[in-house]
């Protein structure tokens, strides 16, 4: 997909235009032009506007990963709207992600049109289209199906039923799956068959979940399994994706930002800084500024920067979730950050080769010569292994010392073992010898300064000239094979099949180095729980979907999905103290986002009667 031209289409209407023209060179058509004739003879033209679209779906993280127990924003007054419940129908942010999503189904809808039901352009169109209305099915529940291409202002479209969505949803990949000519795989960023798999078996999982299992109580997560042939379905299409692929590379292996279009990836949303043809500093995107704690200003430190002054930090249970020996931490999180020589001329480090991407950049030699900024270790890490290794650096000369002076904002050295509920820190001295070692609250070591906390690697695009706009431009995963591990492991345990589950489970651990497990009942959680919270086989799925695929935009889906919303917001939230917290004053809960009022407001098929409950 790196190889397709940018296009924007001058079709005289508003047909491909909105939220394309920072992506798309144009090419208008001449008065003389008849649209219709040139795009059922091009209709490949329109192919990049669909693809586009979903960079949309990849990068959004409000209404994605809020609202759970891996993130908080430690320098604000709480955690933002979402993990409050306390948006509202008019929040500009859902009206912005219903109408976006809709948009690129219309638009996968125009593919189809121009192309023909049986071209392969067709069935990529429809791939998207079924990408769409997952993601809006698992938002807000049931959504108008619309498999036409609006051409014009029609505004009467009713909700069509959840079960009759799951069911258009699922015949459609049927269909896909086995008639389309899709390719059986495809690593640069096109639907194929293998994608249809992977969203078939999500799709028949939430299907299954929401149609099949009836909520018993919702502070204990508890449910009852009414019928398994959904979660069977599920279990039968995430085989079909994994394809018997083996997860044979590691986990730091397969995020590497030099492998990308990996033998674990199924589809994604692709990013070409080469190809693209307008401003490179403001056209990529910005996940590498996120799931970090707050760095100051990235151009004096040579760290990154975020612009939300700490948006979705790791939260202190998601701190905790890495066992012994589980390299999905070091393959997660920075955990070796150089500092910068302080420069009194220009005040600033030397982007690149400073600072946090001098792990990318320099040679082993040259990240010698650099002075260390941060050592985060691994929560299982014991206070003497991490004595014994800052001993062999100091050692090794690694100048593991604190600065006489400190007046350009460069990072105080420190190391660190976070382990969720506290924090043992080495804060080094000037004389570069072994400092003393303190252990403070999680809380207070990650709102005390700018130096702490944690940076996902998952999206580091080390060529950014640095990261205070949107100039990451690393292709965003979004379906791998280790998540369809995960995917049949659940459907297996919800058919009733928990050795194969924990099969599944135990393949995923033993990539990571984790210890096998011999029963769902043998897990033992890493991090604190209060009394009131019993372990279930369903925490030990939603635990390894944390380590495994955290900072993937997930989680609200894992938690809303398996109906565990309630119960790991009042055992995790900083906030959340009780059901009426995450409910109306009716009491109705608040499983699902509001459906936008500027839809009810413009669209004939819905009313306020249709709102979801709790708004």
């Amino acid at each position: 997909m790196k190889n397709i031209k940018y296009y924007l289409f001058g079709l005289g209407t508003a047909l491909l235009m909105t939220g394309c023209s920072d992506f798309l060179d144009s090419r208008n058509l001449s008065s003389s032009e008849n649209a219709d004739d040139y795009f059922f003879a091009h209709p490949d033209q329109i192919r990049p506007v669909v693809y586009n679209a979903v960079r949309y779906i990849a990068t959004h993280i409000d209404m994605l990963d809020q609202a759970g127990d891996l993130y908080i924003n430690p320098r604000s007054a709480d955690d933002g709207t979402f993990s409050m419940f306390t948006v509202t129908p008019e929040n500009g942010t859902v009206k912005d992600y219903y109408q976006k999503v809709m948009y690129m189904i219309n638009k996968a809808n125009c593919m189809i049109y121009y192309a023909g039901n049986d071209a392969e352009l067709a069935a990529e169109g429809r791939f998207i289209r079924l990408f769409g209305y997952y993601y809006l099915t698992q938002q807000f529940g049931a959504v108008p199906y619309v498999t036409e291409y609006i051409q014009t202002a029609v505004n009467d479209f009713p909700r069509t039923p959840l079960d009759e969505c799951y069911a258009n949803m699922l015949a459609e990949c049927e269909d896909l799956y086995n008639n389309s000519p899709l390719p059986d795989q495809s690593h640069t960023g096109y639907a194929s068959k293998q994608a249809v798999a992977a969203m078939a078996a999500k799709i028949a999982l939430a299907a299954g979940w929401d149609l099949d299992t009836s909520l018993g109580n919702a502070t204990a997560g508890s449910y009852t399994v009414n019928d398994t042939k959904y979660f069977k379905q599920a279990a039968s299409w995430a085989e079909k994706a994994i394809m018997g692929i083996q997860l044979t590379m590691s986990f730091s292996e397969k995020w590497a930002w030099n492998n990308e279009g990996n033998a674990e990836e199924i589809f994604s949303a692709q990013y070409d800084k080469d190809g693209y043809p307008g401003d490179k500093a403001t056209n990529g995107h910005s996940l590498m500024n996120n799931y970090m704690a707050y760095y100051s200003n990235c151009i004096q430190t040579g760290q990154k920067g975020t612009g939300g002054g700490g948006t979705n930090c790791c939260s202190q249970k998601a701190a905790s979730l890495f066992e012994k020996g589980d390299t999905r931490f070091e393959g997660t999180f920075m955990t070796f950050f150089y500092n910068s020589p302080i420069n009194p001329e220009t005040k600033n480090a030397e982007w690149g080769k400073q600072g946090y991407m001098a792990w990318y950049n320099c040679t082993p030699e040259e990240q010698k010569a650099l002075p260390i900024a941060m050592r985060i270790y691994p929560p299982a890490t014991t206070v003497a292994e991490a004595e014994a290794d800052i001993k062999q650096m100091i050692e090794d000369g690694r100048i593991l010392k604190k600065f006489a002076t400190n007046t350009y904002g460069v990072n105080e050295p420190f190391a660190a073992i976070i382990t969720g509920q506290d924090v043992t820190k080495w804060e080094f001295n000037t004389s570069g010898t072994m400092p003393s070692k303190k252990v403070v609250a999680y809380t207070e070591f990650i709102r005390t300064s700018a130096n702490n906390g944690t940076c996902v690697t998952k999206y580091d695009d080390p060529t950014a000239a640095n990261v205070t706009g949107s100039q990451d431009y690393r292709d965003i995963p979004l379906l791998h094979v280790s998540e369809m591990y995960l995917t049949a492991a659940e459907a297996y345990l919800l058919a009733g099949d928990e050795a194969s589950a924990l099969r599944y489970i135990n393949a995923v651990r033993k990539r990571a180095g984790a210890t096998e497990l011999g029963s769902f009942g043998a897990y033992e959680a890493p991090y604190v729980t209060s009394t009131n919270f019993t372990f279930m086989p369903i925490d030990l799925v939603l635990d390894e979907r944390a380590r495994e695929c955290y900072a993937e935009r997930t989680r609200y889906f894992d938690l809303r999905r398996t109906k565990q919303l309630v119960r790991y917001n009042l055992e995790f939230s900083r906030f959340m103290k009780t059901v009426a917290d995450m409910s109306n004053a009716a009491g109705e809960i608040k499983w699902y986002r509001p459906i936008p009022q500027a839809e009810i407001d413009s669209n004939k098929g819905i009313s306020t009667a249709d709102q979801n409950p709790g708004y």
